[in-house]
């Protein structure tokens, strides 16, 4: 994406800048409800307080006071903790692609050269994309497309299938000590491959799981679909109790290589990569002391009632037959304007009250007083500390880094993520908060913030808190082997 940026300086994403947009009606709406909640818990507060004061004052029995803090106790404080079923995240796993896997810049070059389907000019393309993309020379394409040319047939597709699926799944089992009959629901999610049977099917088979099982396939969902299948999980949880739910992210790229030289369509094949990771979710109480996460907040948007949005990254055949994923120009401005609505949401739900109250004020004066005013930016940092976001370029990491106020320390995880594995789509973000916690980042109390952003265009987010120190990363994971060489150089270098 940032290198389609390149392309033109005018399609550089702001994706929370002021520019007004067709959503500004929903998110203020939301923001002044949340407010006047806030503002009513606050109104309650000071009414019991004055209460309490007057009773004492007119030396009033002793059960009066007694029953106004037991309303208030059981109406602000009890119930709210008893309508929210808890959800916890119990661990993940994340592959590390083998070794043989690897493709450096000059093989993938020298291959595509090789490939008589490409001519001079995208072979030219694709190099720049590569040296100014963020990705290192250390990112993994499946065995398929190393072939001349590359095997794109189905066959090939479940092998990597298989190649990928496997392995999280059973060191997600060995690091849990689960079993797969104790297994209530699984979801897989895969944008580009949907095989028959299902990718679902092909895991249940391999591992024997019960036969009531509750699968779901993920498809065509983008690189979000791992927020989605999160947001699934939880409210699925909230009918099935006492359960385990199993969540598996990739992406299979053979099926995704475009062999033809419409470079809106090139892009893929040189920022996507080999990932896949795995996660383990329940409602279960027993144990939790055990527990990574709890989940806190989850929220969905999309925005594909729009046609200039449903369009700007759409899988497509070119004028030879040729099928592949057109990124248009469109789609930076119509992400801007997602993540833009995102946060107000978002923001109205977790941002403490004086957060909320400034930006209320500014998108009001905006809205009503001066239009040249600038919407003011709240500080996510007063409630999260660590931020997990889309691997889709550096230029787009910087820019949603800038807008959300952000410190290098802040995006660190993103860009060193996009450096040593590529774009994995829906699977990066679990490479990244592998990346805080290999580093001992990651503390007790702690909250996370994963964003997702995929085709649709659709914008996903979950919130996390920290149920206990995290201890013992240092030998595992896709970092395990090589997270003293990171971050590699500062990440203000650079674009």
């Amino acid at each position: 994406m940032e290198t389609l940026s390149k392309l033109n300086h005018d399609s550089i994403p702001k994706p929370i800048t002021t520019t007004t947009t067709t959503f500004h009606s929903g998110p203020f709406s939301k923001l002044l409800t949340s407010t006047i909640s806030e503002l009513f818990r606050f109104a309650v507060v000071l009414l019991v307080i004055s209460i309490q004061v007057f009773f004492v004052l007119h030396k009033w029995n002793p059960i009066f006071h007694l029953l106004s803090l037991t309303c208030f106790f059981l109406v602000f404080v009890i119930k709210p903790l008893v309508s929210k079923p808890k959800v916890y995240l119990v661990d993940f796993s994340c592959l590390q692609p083998p070794n043989f896997c690897r493709v450096p810049f000059s093989s993938f070059l020298e291959h595509s050269s090789i490939i008589e389907s490409f001519d001079t000019e995208s072979i030219n393309f694709m190099a720049k994309i590569l040296h100014s993309s963020g990705l290192s020379e250390e990112t993994y394409l499946p065995p398929a497309l190393h072939y001349i040319p590359p095997i794109t047939n189905l066959r090939e597709s479940i092998k990597e299938a298989h190649l990928v699926l496997f392995p999280i799944m059973e060191d997600l089992l060995s690091k849990t000590k689960l079993s797969p009959q104790e297994i209530d629901i699984l979801i897989i999610n895969c944008s580009g491959f949907c095989p028959s049977p299902s990718l679902s099917s092909i895991v249940i088979n391999k591992y024997s799981m019960r036969d009531d099982i509750k699968s779901f396939n993920l498809s065509g969902m983008g690189c979000s679909a791992g927020i989605i299948a999160v947001d699934l999980a939880q409210n699925l949880l909230k009918v099935h109790k006492n359960s385990f739910a199993v969540i598996l992210s990739t992406e299979i790229l053979s099926t995704g290589w475009y062999p033809g030289n419409e470079k809106p369509k090139l892009l893929l094949n040189c920022l996507f990569r080999m990932g896949s990771a795995a996660i383990l979710l329940t409602n279960k109480e027993d144990g939790k002391e055990n527990f990574k996460y709890k989940l806190l907040h989850a929220l969905r948007l999309q925005s594909a009632f729009d046609d200039k949005a449903y369009y700007s990254a759409i899988r497509e055949e070119d004028d030879n037959g040729m099928t592949g994923v057109t990124i248009t120009r469109d789609l930076m401005p119509v992400a801007g304007e997602i993540l833009l609505l995102n946060i107000t949401l978002l923001g109205s739900s977790i941002l403490p009250f004086l957060e909320k109250f400034r930006y209320g004020v500014s998108i009001f004066r905006k809205r009503f007083l001066h239009k040249s005013a600038e919407v003011y930016v709240p500080d996510f940092r007063t409630v999260i500390q660590h931020f997990v976001m889309p691997t889709s370029g550096r230029l787009l990491i910087r820019e949603i880094g800038k807008g959300l106020k952000l410190g290098d320390r802040e995006i660190e995880a993103a860009l060193m993520t996009l450096r040593r594995f590529g774009n994995q789509s829906s699977s990066s973000l679990w490479y990244e908060l592998a990346y805080m916690e290999r580093k001992g980042r990651v503390k007790k109390g702690d909250k996370v913030w994963q964003l997702g952003m995929g085709s649709g265009p659709k914008c996903g987010n979950v919130v996390w808190v920290c149920l206990r120190p995290i201890v013992d990363e240092s030998s595992k994971g896709p970092w395990a082997d090589r997270i003293h060489q990171y971050p590699v150089l500062p990440v203000h270098q650079g674009n």
